[in-house]
C-alpha cells in the first residue's frame, strides 16, 4: 500500500518534462553500526518527502555503484589535470547532494561496450554517459525518462573525403569507409539502414574514430550531434565538419540507465529518481557559465549543471 501511495504521490509532482530515473543497490554508510536500508525504508521515507512535492534526502544511508565513459565531451571526459568531468557527472553529483545517496567506490569509467554489459549484468547500479535508450538496451536494462534528445549527425574530412558526400543516405551504397563507435546508437544506427559491415570501421573508444577521420583512413563517421560538435568546436586545426542535417531525432534520447537488479531490490526508487531530477531540471541559472564554479554546494553545482546543458544544446545547434 505504501508504494501505490509513493507511486500516486510522486506521479503528481512530475510536471516536468525533462526528466530521468537513477536506482542502486542500497547500502549503509558503515554496517558495523546500523543496518543497510531497505526497500521499504526508501519508500517510508520517500512518502514523507513526496507529501510536500519534494524527494529531497530520501535516500541518505544509501551507497549504489556508477558508471560512465570519460570518453565523451562535454557529458564525460577528463580535463588537463586528469579529474573526471562533465555534464553527466556533474548531474551525478547533483542528484547524489539532493537525495542524500554516496558513491560506492570512485566513479568507474570504462569504453561504452563495458558500461553497457555492466549495467546489464548487475555489476554496476545505474550509468550515465550519454547512454541512448534504446530498444536493444531496453531488453537488458531500465531506463529514466530521457534529459536530452541528441539526434545524430555525419562527419567527413574537408581535405580527403570525397566531395560529393553530403549526406547518411549515401552512406548505405558501401563505396564509403564509416568510422563508428562500437556498442553506440550511431554503430546501431549504421547496422540498422544497411551500411555494409565491410564499409565500417569499428572502433572502442570515439577518439580513435576522429583520429582515423583526421587522417584521412575513412570517409565519414556517424557520431551524436552534441559530442560531435563539441570536438569541432575544441579540437585544435580539426579538419572535420559536419554534413547536412542531423537525423534519427527522437530515436537518440540520452537517458540514466539502471541494472534490473537494483530496481528489483529497491521498488518505487525510480520514481524516486524521476522526481529528483525534474526538481534539479526545474532550478535554472540566469546565465550561462564558462567554468565550474569553486563553490562545491548544490545550487553552485546545480547552476553549474543547468548551464553546461544549455551550451551542449547551443553548441548541438550553432555547428
Amino acid at each position: 500500500m505504501k508504494r501505490e501511495l509513493l507511486k500516486r504521490m510522486v506521479a503528481l509532482g512530475m510536471t516536468v518534462a525533462m526528466t530521468g530515473a537513477l536506482v542502486g543497490c542500497g547500502s549503509s554508510k558503515d554496517a558495523a553500526e546500523a543496518p543497510a536500508p531497505v526497500a521499504e525504508d526508501i519508500v517510508e521515507k520517500s512518502v514523507v518527502s513526496a507529501s510536500d512535492g519534494s524527494v529531497e534526502g530520501a535516500l541518505e544511508g544509501v551507497t549504489l555503484s556508477f558508471g560512465t565513459s570519460g570518453l565523451f565531451a562535454p557529458f564525460s571526459y577528463y580535463d588537463e589535470d586528469g579529474e573526471l568531468i562533465g555534464f553527466d557527472v556533474d548531474f551525478c553529483n547533483a542528484l547524489k547532494d539532493y537525495l542524500g545517496f554516496e558513491i560506492d567506490g570512485d566513479m568507474q569509467a570504462m569504453d561504452y561496450s563495458a558500461l553497457t554489459t555492466s549495467l546489464a549484468e548487475g555489476k554496476l547500479d545505474f550509468g550515465m554517459a550519454a547512454l541512448c535508450a534504446t530498444d536493444e538496451r531496453k531488453q537488458v536494462m531500465n531506463f529514466s525518462e530521457t534529459y536530452c534528445d541528441s539526434g545524430q549527425s555525419i562527419a567527413v574530412n574537408k581535405e580527403t573525403s570525397p566531395a560529393e558526400l553530403t549526406s547518411v543516405d549515401m552512406l548505405t551504397s558501401g563505396d564509403y569507409k564509416v568510422a563508428v563507435e562500437k556498442g553506440t546508437a550511431s554503430h546501431m544506427y549504421a547496422l540498422n539502414i544497411g551500411i555494409p559491415e565491410s564499409a565500417l570501421e569499428i572502433h572502442d573508444e570515439i577518439t580513435t574514430a576522429y583520429e582515423s577521420l583526421e587522417q584521412g583512413k575513412v570517409d565519414a563517421l556517424i557520431q551524436d550531434t552534441p559530442g560531435l560538435a563539441y570536438y569541432i568546436k575544441t579540437a585544435e586545426d580539426s579538419k572535420m565538419e559536419i554534413k547536412g542535417e542531423p537525423f534519427n531525432q527522437g530515436q537518440s534520447p540520452y537517458a540514466i540507465a539502471i541494472s534490473f537488479d537494483c530496481a528489483d531490490a529497491n521498488p518505487g526508487i525510480v520514481e524516486i529518481f524521476n522526481q529528483a531530477i525534474a526538481d534539479l531540471i526545474s532550478r535554472r541559472p540566469s546565465g550561462l557559465r564558462k567554468t565550474r564554479p569553486d563553490n562545491n554546494s548544490l545550487a553552485h553545482r546545480t547552476t553549474w549543471l543547468r548551464s553546461d546543458f544549455h551550451l551542449t544544446v547551443q553548441m548541438q545547434t550553432q555547428v
